[in-house]
């Protein structure tokens, strides 16, 4: 039996019975999805485009009661820049993705039962260990990550629950490829949301295995819907760093609101993509569009230093610096309840937790006994 075999298997022993919400009993045993903007229609014995959710007996089973990656960070790794600036967030991730990115960095865990190369391993636990470990780590923060949250809705939530019932916010690091329905379902758990919008091209979006048109769709809602939305860009030379397309995506985030903050991000080669890293002049002139484009929020980020005073947070209306960082780092928060410090202004985000001076997480993976 080989290695991915074998973790199917394991895989498929432990699971949990789909939400409602995110399942439609299509008749004669046959069932559709409702987690990811693929809406899988899945007959008994098979599984969706992610791997990990499939009909059994005319049931939908998805994954639950383990974690695959687990780690302590710094919130501005997630990235977030305008939710608790300073603060650790514990980052959880399962096994799977809708999506199928050849510069993916996480593949190991995304593209296991897809990729014969990725292998890893499960820890089972349970949502009150994980909050547990928040808690023990004064992490205010639990966040969903490493594979495609999306399609492990149903376990997040049940670990949110037991997080907001401890007080600490919920998240979720998405490729945006949403439905209404999972949206509605994760809505009462997760505040913070950031969504990687890959491109403004549906042709590179449909490589990628899903169409722009979706994840458009979706930013707007979870915009309208009061998550906390920050958007990423990796920035990838040869796929999506003409200036006519980071133009595009610059413009479309200030349509939907200019105080949303937009990161672009440095590619480096991985997974089974190569070519060359991304040079800071082209972070540099992606914030210039997004600048020109009415953007309040713009930061290039994953080449810290190289890009000047652009990875601070500025007071749109007075100029100020509010927030400095050095990569992942805050090295000074002048914030005040949620204000400009100068001229009282009140900046966009979710700063109920002050932060200290300085981001304090590993970045390593944790042991669950922690």
């Amino acid at each position: 039996m080989d290695e991915q075999t074998q973790l199917r298997d394991l895989l498929r022993g432990n699971t949990i019975a789909a939400a409602d919400e995110l399942s439609l009993d299509e008749g004669e045993g046959s069932v559709r999805c409702l987690a990811c903007g693929h809406r899988c229609f899945i007959r008994k014995g098979k599984a969706g485009v992610c791997r990990v959710r499939f009909n059994d007996g005319g049931s939908l089973r998805v994954p639950g009661g383990y974690v695959a990656g687990l780690q302590i960070d710094p919130i501005e790794k997630k990235p977030f820049y305008h939710a608790y600036p300073g603060q650790n967030a514990l980052s959880f991730g399962m096994l799977g993705c809708d999506l199928h990115c050849g510069y993916c960095q996480n593949w190991v865990t995304s593209q296991a039962l897809r990729d014969d190369q990725a292998i890893a391993t499960p820890r089972f636990c349970t949502a009150a260990e994980l909050v547990g470990l928040a808690q023990r780590h004064r992490a205010p923060v639990v966040v969903s990550t490493y594979n495609e949250p999306l399609i492990t809705a149903d376990w997040s939530c049940t670990v949110f629950e037991k997080a907001r019932e401890a007080g600490l916010a919920c998240g979720f690091v998405s490729n945006g490829n949403a439905t209404p329905e999972v949206l509605e379902y994760i809505r009462p758990f997760v505040s913070l949301y950031k969504v990687d919008l890959k491109g403004f091209r549906d042709s590179g979006y449909r490589t990628l295995g899903c169409t722009l048109g979706n994840v458009l769709k979706s930013i707007q809602r979870i915009k309208d819907m009061g998550f906390w939305l920050e958007i990423v860009t990796l920035v990838i030379p040869g796929f999506n760093d003409s200036e006519e397309e980071l133009r595009d995506i610059a413009r479309f985030v200030a349509s939907i609101s200019t105080d949303i903050p937009w990161h672009v991000t440095a590619y480096h080669p991985d997974y089974k993509m190569g070519g060359s890293r991304t040079q800071a002049d082209t972070l540099i002139r992606a914030y210039d569009y997004g600048k020109e484009a009415g953007l309040n929020f713009v930061y290039p980020g994953n080449i810290a230093g190289a890009v000047g005073d652009r990875e601070h947070t500025f007071c749109p209306d007075c100029g100020e610096r509010i927030i400095e960082r050095s990569g992942f780092t805050v090295r000074n928060n002048a914030m005040r309840e949620g204000r400009c410090f100068a001229c009282e202004s009140v900046i966009p985000g979710v700063w109920e937790a002050q932060a200290p001076t300085r981001s304090v997480g590993t970045g390593r993976p944790i042991p669950l006994g922690l």
